[in-house]
């Protein structure tokens, strides 16, 4: 098969299972939607939605969050992965939108140059909240990406480049989210059945599928118990 029939097929199965897929974040403006990523970042999507409604009751604008101070986010969003850290950066990362007028930029290095916001975060929110054409890369993606023989890059950049090259444009913003959903539901990273798989059946590269066997095959080191 063809890279661009590879492509086009996998296009036409996701579209399928998901034609319009929702955020996964629950949020109330682009704001808040910056927010519920930032706080995803080492911590579940699930575990995210369940802390964000207290801290968006309080907090769903710059100005407000801002006015919260690090502290008490940091009250809020205690149980989520990194929350000190995270806490400083939403703190910081609000004052900033404050001094620039208030209002998210829809602008790549607006976005970028707040605390705690990497590209990642930046393209959810241009994607998702602005409509810009982007395609975020999270673990999913990163994996069924190589898994699928779409890309052999190492780093998320790469991924990205490949990926955006590999599919239209216009379907980017869908794309990215589709993975994302198909990666959890169909397509685990550990002991996944290559040949039941809706896309991988197909789309899996014979290295990748391989390498990811012999690596299963590895026995693990035992694990060394700590200085009593």
């Amino acid at each position: 098969m063809r890279r661009d029939e590879k492509v086009a097929r996998i296009g036409e199965i996701l579209d399928g299972l998901y034609p319009e897929p929702p955020i996964p974040l629950d949020h109330v403006n682009p704001y808040t939607l910056l927010v519920a990523v930032a706080l995803s970042a080492q911590t579940t999507d699930k575990k995210v939605n369940e802390i964000t409604p207290a801290l968006f009751a309080e907090a769903s604008t710059p100005a407000q969050m801002y006015a919260l101070g690090a502290e008490r986010i940091l009250e809020l969003i205690r149980e989520v992965g990194l929350a000190p850290t995270k806490a400083r950066n939403l703190w910081t990362a609000a004052g900033q939108i404050v001094d620039a007028g208030g209002e998210l930029v829809p602008e790549w290095d607006f976005l970028e140059g707040l605390a705690g916001v990497g590209h990642k975060t930046a393209s959810v929110v241009m994607a998702q909240a602005f409509g810009v054409p982007a395609f975020p890369i999270d673990t999913h993606i990163f994996r069924l990406a190589r898994r699928w023989g779409l890309s052999r890059g190492t780093t998320v950049e790469r991924v990205e480049t490949d990926l955006k090259k590999a599919f239209p444009r216009e379907t980017w913003n869908r794309r990215h989210l589709q993975i994302i959903y198909f990666g959890r539901e169909y397509c685990p990273a550990q002991r996944h059945v290559f040949a039941t798989c809706p896309i991988c059946s197909f789309a899996a590269t014979k290295a990748q599928q391989a390498a990811e066997i012999k690596a299963r095959a590895k026995p693990k080191r035992a694990a060394v118990a700590p200085p009593a």
